[in-house]
């Protein structure tokens, strides 16, 4: 059984009948490079392919994918790693209880069985394995710990994983093991990637548990202008570096991350005169002061709101939203609390110099990949402003008819019903698209939490095997209140999705108090004005 479901404009998710049935489509697709699949997100019963519109359509790969030669050939194929396991975790003996078997024979089935990476998620190294002992299905605990070791061996339902780093967790642990699951200096930095063949062996000792290791970074490839730089004064709200992410590494549990609004960040490039993708500024909510070291050129789009320039003798320079301005040693530019929109992006000619993780420099507040937000008295490195590839474009404002939302405002976003919206009633569908939701203060690049005065009614309860997540999906968990991904959002999830937002860089743009109302393109369109009407 094969079920096509669409998940957004550019992502049909694939439903397979079962784990296994899954992991074969998976293999199959990445055998067959369908022209136009850009990424692949495999997970329990579904894989979610991301795919180009400019090369492909959705119902072109339904065609392809119904005639694949879907089989047990390629799996099994991927590489082998051994993990070296003390069977010492505490949830050991309440395992074995459950299961009706001892610890010790826990521990040795656990090392006989076959395990092989099903997918990724959670957190970037972390996989989910597949085993080919039955006897491993095992509940999650009831409450789950508020921080699980690194390292730590654990069970939950078919599927047994590692952590790669310190975090909350529900999973049964069994053991611990010194592996290293993620490492940004090794090729690939997950140990764990699909296709993967896991052995567990007894590592015969019960030694202390290794203390988590700080991660290691890539260095960045660029040189440090010390005479051009940006000193942080006040960070506001939220200063972050970001890029236009890192896409492909999905099979790692890393989501693409990035500008929450890809099309500010990009005018703001263009406007000095950089590649579209250089790492800028994300300022969220203003609030931002920054001392300049060195000439140079910038600009500043996305919200709207002050944006100051004071010079070294005191003279105050105000500039607008969307146009590029000379910078000058010893400046102070200022960023004011926002009045429209979210996020500002601030660019500089010559481009920001930071550390990359994967070839990006954006900071993944989830993941924890990337630049950490920046603090006071932070230094930000800028690249000579004669490094930047073209000349600044001097022309009309780029996006100056962009309006943006205000706190209170009413915004109509557009969305793509799917891939889950027959876990709702009728009822449920009516109350998303007619209903007002305010943004609440509950929200990051995570996601918007929404609320409204009449939950979203479910005709199926529980939850679903976990299954890919994209960027503007509407997420819903039990208590009815949709849940809208950020570019941080996590890869795969457990609660249903009734549909996705079409435009993300305008959902990157609601502040706390927008009020939103949802409508299909097709609603979008009948409610539009006929050009033939107009006098």
């Amino acid at each position: 059984m094969t079920v096509f479901r669409t998940a957004s404009r550019r992502h049909l998710l694939v439903e397979s009948a079962d784990l296994a049935a899954s992991m074969r489509l998976n293999h199959a697709l990445e055998a067959a490079a369908l022209p136009g699949v850009v990424e692949l997100v495999p997970a329990a019963r579904t894989v979610l392919i991301r795919f180009d519109p400019a090369r492909t359509s959705a119902p072109a790969l339904e065609e392809a994918i119904t005639g694949l030669d879907v089989t047990d050939s390629a799996t099994g194929s991927g590489r082998t790693v051994t993990i070296d396991v003390r069977y010492d975790g505490e949830d050991l003996a309440e395992v074995a209880a459950l299961l009706g078997v001892s610890p010790a024979e826990v521990a040795a089935r656990h090392q006989r069985a076959r395990w092989e990476v099903a997918f990724s998620g959670f957190a970037p190294g972390f996989g989910y394995l597949a085993g080919d002992d039955p006897l491993f299905d095992v509940p999650r605990r009831s409450s789950p710990r508020t921080r699980v070791p690194v390292g730590a061996v654990g069970l939950a339902g078919e599927f047994t994983g590692v952590y790669p780093r310190s975090s909350p967790g529900g999973w049964q642990l069994i053991g611990y093991t010194d592996a290293i699951l993620w490492d940004l200096d090794r090729q690939p930095p997950a140990l764990f990637v699909p296709g993967t063949i896991v052995r567990f062996v007894d590592a015969g000792r019960a030694s202390a548990r290794a203390a988590e290791a700080p991660a290691s970074a890539e260095s960045s490839t660029a040189e440090s202008s010390a005479s051009h730089s940006l000193s942080v004064i006040e960070p506001g709200l939220q200063l972050l570096i970001e890029d236009l992410g890192r896409p492909g590494f999905a099979s790692m549990g890393v989501s693409s991350a990035g500008a929450a609004d890809r099309s500010a960040l990009a005018e703001a490039n263009r406007l000095v005169g950089n590649a579209e993708s250089a790492a800028v500024l994300e300022s969220f909510g203003g609030g931002v002061s920054l001392r300049v070291t060195g000439d140079g050129v910038a600009a500043v789009t996305g919200a709207g709101g002050p944006i100051t320039v004071t010079a070294a003798d005191g003279t105050v320079l105000r500039h607008r939203l969307g146009e590029a301005f000379s910078l000058v040693a010893g400046d102070l530019l200022e960023l004011g609390p926002t009045e429209t929109g979210a996020r500002r992006y601030l660019a500089v000619r010559g481009g920001i110099i930071a550390d990359t993780a994967l070839g990006s420099a954006s900071a993944d507040t989830l993941a924890h990949l990337g630049p950490a937000a920046l603090t006071a008295e932070e230094t930000i490195d800028l690249a000579a402003p004669s490094t930047a590839p073209h000349l600044v474009d001097p022309g009309p404002r780029l996006g100056a008819d962009r309006v943006l939302p205000a706190p209170g405002d009413l915004v109509e976003l557009t969305v793509t019903l799917g891939p889950r919206d027959d876990w709702f009633t009728p009822a449920g569908i009516d109350t998303l698209l007619t209903q007002e939701w305010t943004v609440t203060h509950e929200s990051d690049r995570v996601g918007l939490r929404l609320a409204g005065e009449v939950p979203l009614e479910r005709a199926r309860t529980g939850e679903l095997p976990s299954e890919g997540a994209v960027t503007g999906a509407l997420q819903v968990p039990p208590n009815g209140q949709p849940v809208l991904f950020g570019p941080d959002h996590p890869l795969t999830g457990g609660y249903p999705i009734i549909a996705s937002v079409d435009d993300t860089d305008l959902a990157a743009q609601l502040p706390p108090g927008v009020r939103i109302r949802f409508r299909t393109a097709a609603a979008a369109d009948s409610t539009s004005p006929d050009p033939s009407d107009e006098s």
